[in-house]
């Protein structure tokens, strides 16, 4: 068996620039960009792979991907500062939750846990 000494969730996107801009902006930070080719951005447990989708579909299917936080207006105070539309909820289990989308439709949310 292999052993697995990294990993990563990659996304296909139509603009690399403004999807790292993005990422940037909600809080992850650039860990390495190979031009126009890949780029990856990282936060504490998660590593995203930028990949252009060359024209074709640029979608993340039914994927979506959870980034969890201590303050929810905190988040809430970023996005609206980015200009990202969100839609807040709490589920009255698991945590409350804020929903968003990237520049190419991948479904995101922040989530500050009641565990």
């Amino acid at each position: 068996m292999p052993h697995i000494t990294g990993s990563n969730v990659t996304i296909m996107v139509k603009d690399m620039d403004a999807s790292i801009k993005f990422y940037e902006q909600i809080g992850l930070t650039l860990k390495q960009r190979w031009d126009n080719h890949y780029a990856m951005v990282e936060a504490t447990g998660i590593t995203i792979g930028i990949h252009p989708s060359h024209g074709g579909e640029s979608s993340s299917g039914s994927v979506s991907i959870g980034f969890m936080i201590a303050n929810i207006d905190e988040a809430k105070d970023l996005l609206s500062a980015n200009n990202i539309p969100f839609k807040s909820e709490d589920d009255g289990k698991s945590g409350l939750y804020v929903h968003f989308k990237d520049p190419d439709n991948t479904v995101l949310y922040f989530v500050k846990p009641k565990w």
